[in-house]
């Protein structure tokens, strides 16, 4: 099965093409990279649309009536749609966001949502504070990774903290392999994936040279550690492809 189906361009330079974005310094989630965003996960990402589906597939069975789906790092929204289309007025939603353009952007998607008092999108930094809520569900989908990881176990502490008896999160993360040979293949593996869909290598390299330090992976195997050692009591990979996976962990 191919990993990915060569995307076409979406039109001029002022639609939300992510072709053409050269990444200058370290990476911010500013105005910029908030247009394009969406398309540039759907570039860069293997088998993106799957992820996607085993990320709700997965998580909506965890969503019962009354309770809680929580987003860390939600950005525009896109891992939290799909339960507010499913259960809508029967559950309630918070998504809390770190980056000013995101979270304005997360708003005014959901601001019909919002209104009916449904669903919150909150400022708030995870390195600073967890939202006070118990979660039936909690999403983590390419967050962790943008976090120091000296706040990584105290995040996922307080994930299974605010978790639900026999709730769950679902985390989705770039990862490193198991050796550095390895992580080579996987990495000229992902490069190709890019620049079939359409990057050039220049735009490859600058966007990796933009996220060193500030995209932090860790292997598969400290992630589901970390999960375990926060008191989860089962752990499973839903999905992996090249160097990106995601777990599902019940509390």
């Amino acid at each position: 099965m191919a990993l990915s189906q060569p995307i076409p361009d979406r039109g001029s330079s002022r639609s939300n093409s992510s072709l053409g974005h050269l990444a200058n310094g370290p990476w911010t989630f500013d105005g910029e990279v908030t247009r394009i965003f969406d398309d540039m996960l759907r570039r860069s990402i293997p088998q993106y649309d799957v992820m996607r589906s085993v990320v709700f597939e997965t998580g909506r069975h965890f969503v019962r009536s009354g309770t809680t789906v929580v987003d860390l790092g939600c950005s525009k929204g896109a891992a939290i749609a799909p339960f507010v289309v499913e259960f809508g007025a029967a559950a309630r939603y918070l998504g809390v966001e770190v980056s000013p353009p995101m979270l304005e952007a997360c708003r005014a998607r959901f601001r019909r949502e919002i209104a009916a008092g449904i669903l919150e999108v909150r400022s708030l930094d995870l390195r600073d504070e967890y939202p006070d809520v118990q979660a039936a569900l909690t999403l983590a989908v390419l967050t962790l990774q943008f976090t120091p990881i000296e706040y990584r176990t105290r995040i996922v502490q307080d994930m299974y903290d605010h978790t639900l008896d026999d709730g769950a999160v679902v985390v989705v993360e770039k990862v490193l392999a198991s050796s550095a040979p390895m992580d080579g293949v996987l990495t000229r593996a992902h490069g190709e994936l890019k620049r079939t869909n359409g990057y050039s290598q220049e735009e490859v390299n600058r966007k990796r040279l933009s996220l060193e330090g500030v995209l932090v992976p860790v292997t598969a195997h400290w992630n589901e550690d970390l999960l375990r050692r926060a008191g989860f009591r089962d752990v499973e990979c839903i999905w992996r492809c090249l160097n990106f996976a995601a777990w599902l962990a019940i509390k």
